[in-house]
């Protein structure tokens, strides 16, 4: 959260994301609308720093970020509507706490087989892992 919706905000929000897998985001697709947040030289960079591939929505095409918009409203929803914050601060701690502790490690997510995304994207890492070491194999035989 941040008091501007800028190319440093998503910057730091990228960073966040890498961190938070140990640095291991390479190949890793990021969807967006075509802000200018997104659009921004410097993000463009921070993506090509950490590998991450960018992907855009179509001009005027809401559907095209369906995702991103079924979290927001689920964080709306079940979260911030309910609650009533002092100060930004405040806001930014228990919101990310929430969305950490809660909606990544334990709410089931009818568009991940029912899992937490935290489980649901060990499960894909754990395939490519293992597809990467088949392949690697078959070509040093």
């Amino acid at each position: 959260m941040s008091e501007h919706h800028d190319a440093a905000l998503t910057i730091a929000s990228l960073q966040m994301a890498a961190v938070t897998r140990g640095g291991n985001v390479d190949g890793v697709i990021f969807h967006t609308d075509r802000g200018s947040e997104y659009t921004a030289a410097r993000f463009q960079a921070a993506c090509r720093h950490w590998g991450v591939i960018q992907s855009m929505g179509r001009v005027g095409c809401a559907l095209d970020n369906a995702a991103a918009e079924a979290f927001n409203s689920t964080l709306k929803i079940e979260y911030v509507h309910r609650h009533r914050f002092h100060t930004r601060a405040e806001a930014r701690l228990k919101i990310a706490t929430w969305i950490a502790d809660f909606y990544n490690a334990r709410r089931r997510h009818s568009a991940a087989d029912g899992l937490p995304p935290i489980v649901y994207e060990q499960q894909i890492m754990t395939a490519r892992i293992a597809a990467r070491e088949r392949l690697q194999e078959t070509v040093a035989a």
